[in-house]
């Protein structure tokens, strides 16, 4: 039996209310089949909204209930601002397991303090980077698993787009913002795909249409050497309707290519009806392929599988291990680093 299909049932206790939980991880859920053993917000009403909707037996007035309640016989999913995340861990019980929102902290130095935290508390930790996990990209590395493109030559993922902020208010206050909370789901996609990269190198703008956010477009290499090129381009503010917005991931190989037009981003939150194209050599032509499920909210299954397999002790360690996300952080801090210092000034040439 393949493990990643073996049904399981562990009763999860959300902690967070927000549009995230309402969008994607009670419709993932609800896809999946997993009970909702209760759900807790600062916002009491906002809990009790989503529990109507989605059938939440429970709405917990505090965390400490919920853990009282639970113990250590649920999931928790920590739908939460980075900047909760350390005090929520430290009223969750040991040797939990726990599925952490992305990003894992603000910065570098918040990931190691959260890192090192489940590792004191030998929390099972995993972080939501859930784009690895979409239905497409899933039948990409069987693609490649199989051969049938050879070995990647490059990568491209390419977004432009209007996407209202506002929905995100919390994000106005933010001294990082694009790369941390957009580009990032990118940056970890292509680690997954290709390892950790030698150098980052990157330049992030804002616009002066969005210039109470501290970012709103970004280009990124990840540097795998001179044979594989890396390349993340964002534009979060083509305003000007959703004939010419483009989303897609484009991976060619040495036999062959893929190229993932997600839909989700354009006129959002409306979205586009995804499309899936491959090339092969043997082929000769580009084929297309009809991909069940998209990224919202399909690939949010994913992540909370993961810590399924871990929690019944079918796998050892979830695939969006924290210790395999702080690497993806260590990336968009590389990546800001560069932002800052990067770059040689034309006066001196």
């Amino acid at each position: 039996m393949n493990k990643q299909n073996t049904p399981i049932s562990i009763p999860i206790c959300i902690i967070g209310a927000g549009g995230i939980v309402n969008d994607a991880h009670l419709p993932a859920y609800a896809i999946a089949g997993y009970k909702i053993a209760g759900i807790i917000d600062k916002n009491k009403d906002r809990a009790i909204t989503l529990a109507e909707k989605f059938g939440i037996e429970k709405v917990y007035n505090t965390l400490q209930e919920m853990v009282e309640h639970n113990g250590n016989g649920v999931i928790y999913d920590l739908a939460l601002p980075a900047s909760e995340i350390i005090e929520t861990l430290q009223h969750l019980p040991i040797q939990s397991t726990v599925l952490i929102q992305k990003p894992l902290g603000e910065n570098i130095e918040e990931a190691t303090a959260i890192l090192q935290l489940t590792q004191q508390k030998q929390i099972q930790a995993g972080v939501n980077f859930q784009l690895r996990f979409a239905p497409f990209i899933l039948e990409t590395k069987k693609i490649l698993n199989q051969g049938l493109i050879g070995d990647i030559a490059d990568i491209e993922v390419y977004v432009n787009v209007f996407t209202p902020w506002h929905l995100w208010d919390f994000l106005f206050t933010k001294p990082r913002m694009e790369i941390l909370y957009h580009s990032i789901h990118y940056i970890d996609f292509i680690r997954s795909m290709l390892g950790n990269p030698q150098k980052v190198l990157a330049r992030s703008f804002k616009h002066p249409q969005s210039a109470q956010l501290s970012s709103v477009r970004s280009n990124i290499i990840m540097d795998y050497g001179d044979l594989l090129r890396a390349v993340i381009h964002t534009n979060h503010n083509h305003n000007y309707g959703y004939t010419h917005q483009q989303s897609y991931i484009k991976i060619e190989g040495t036999k062959g290519a893929v190229k993932i037009n997600f839909g989700a981003l354009i006129n959002y939150p409306h979205g586009t009806p995804d499309s899936f194209e491959y090339y092969t050599a043997e082929a000769n032509q580009w084929q297309q392929k009809k991909i069940q499920g998209s990224w919202f909210p399909e690939a949010f299954i994913g992540t909370m599988q993961q810590m399924m397999l871990v929690k019944a002790g079918i796998i050892s360690h979830p695939e969006n291990c924290i210790t395999d996300a702080y690497d993806t952080m260590r990336c968009v801090e590389a990546a800001y680093k560069s932002n800052e210092e990067s770059g040689v000034f034309f006066s001196l040439i």
